[in-house]
């Protein structure tokens, strides 16, 4: 029996001890779209705070940032399906202009483009890695990304058949690696990107970069899994 989603975009927001954060992300998600926070561990209340400000909160009990994100694209039903960070460098009332090509078609998955408003918004080593991931990605695939950010959209049906398997750091990448070997229109656009509340758990120091940077290579390794393909032709990024 096919399920109809009252909602028409759900938007995945992996948490672990984001309370202090939470007020400001959960109150900036579009009107009629449904967060749902995946509790990937937090002792700070934060999944009985997300509750209280209206979001669904689900627990996903096996750490990792893919393992979050994957429970929430399961627990989702909208067809579409956002994703973003719960720490409030992101801010969700951007995710319409992110969501929208997928909305009318013209894209089949676009990703937010960082654009740090400060500083001390995006560390260096950071960003000087993320740099050498898409640039290997754009080598590998010819999607002229620029960003693997967290901020994206897309079909969740189509999400789920691409079978991806990483439950670390390297989900996202694998995202695109694998939307980009089954012929996806893959596209990004720009949104601010701000110092988050709390101290990351990957980017804030370099032991953190590090192993997502291991978790990324791993993925890149990999060879090209065969997915269902979508009959469409890749976009070009947003320069």
């Amino acid at each position: 029996m096919i399920k109809i989603s009252p909602f028409p975009v759900d938007i995945v927001l992996p948490c672990l001890d984001e309370a202090e954060a939470l007020p400001y992300v959960l109150e900036r998600i579009p009107p009629g779209w449904r967060a749902i926070v995946v509790d990937n561990g937090s002792t700070d209340g934060s999944p009985d705070l997300a509750r209280d400000l209206g979001a669904y909160a689900i627990h996903k009990p096996r750490r990792g940032f893919g393992a979050a994100c994957h429970a929430g694209l399961t627990a989702a039903t909208a067809d579409v399906v956002c994703f973003c960070d719960g720490d409030a460098s992101l801010d969700p009332g951007f995710l319409p202009t992110v969501a929208g090509p997928v909305l009318d078609g013209t894209a089949d998955l676009v990703l937010g483009r960082r654009r740090p408003t400060s500083r001390g918004a995006w560390p260096v080593h950071a960003r000087l890695a993320n740099l050498e991931l898409a640039r290997r990605v754009r080598r590998r695939t010819g999607v002229r990304v620029h960003d693997l950010g967290p901020m994206r959209a897309a079909r969740r049906e189509a999400l789920l058949a691409l079978g991806l398997t990483d439950r670390r750091s390297g989900y996202p990448l694998q995202m695109v690696l694998r939307a980009a070997n089954a012929g996806w229109r893959v596209t990004e656009t720009d949104v601010p990107y701000r110092p988050r509340t709390g101290r990351s758990k990957v980017t804030g120091t370099w032991r953190g970069t590090w192993q997502a940077v291991r978790d990324m290579s791993a993925v890149l390794a990999e060879r090209p899994a065969p997915v269902p393909a979508r009959g469409a032709r890749l976009a070009g990024g947003v320069r």
